[in-house]
C-alpha cells in the first residue's frame, strides 16, 4: 500500500524493486568476499525476494487499482474567432 506525505508516494515502485533485484543478484552470484558473522549470499537472496515481491505488488497495484481506470477523457473544444486577413 502506498502512503502519501505531501504528494510523495512512499511505496516501493518498479524502479526500486528492480534495483533491489540487481543488488541482490550481485551479492548472491558475483561477490566472493566473506564477512565474519554475515552471509552475503543470504543477504543477496533476501534482497532478490524482496525485490520480486515489490515488483509483483507494484505491478498489481498499477494494473488493478489505477485511479484513472474507467474515467472518460473528453476533448476540450476551444472556439476561436475566424481568421481575417490583415488590412494593408
Amino acid at each position: 500500500m502506498a502512503i502519501s506525505i505531501r504528494g510523495y508516494s512512499l511505496s516501493m515502485t518498479t524502479g526500486s524493486s528492480i534495483f533491489l533485484i540487481a543488488v541482490g543478484a550481485i551479492l548472491r552470484y558475483a561477490v566472493t568476499a566473506t564477512v565474519s558473522g554475515i552471509s552475503l549470499q543470504t543477504i543477496g537472496l533476501i534482497l532478490i525476494i524482496a525485490g520480486i515481491l515489490g515488483l509483483v505488488l507494484s505491478l498489481f497495484y498499477m494494473l488493478a487499482w489505477n485511479p484513472r481506470r474507467g474515467q472518460v477523457v473528453r476533448d476540450r473544444v476551444i472556439e476561436r474567432d475566424p481568421y481575417e486577413e490583415p488590412r494593408v
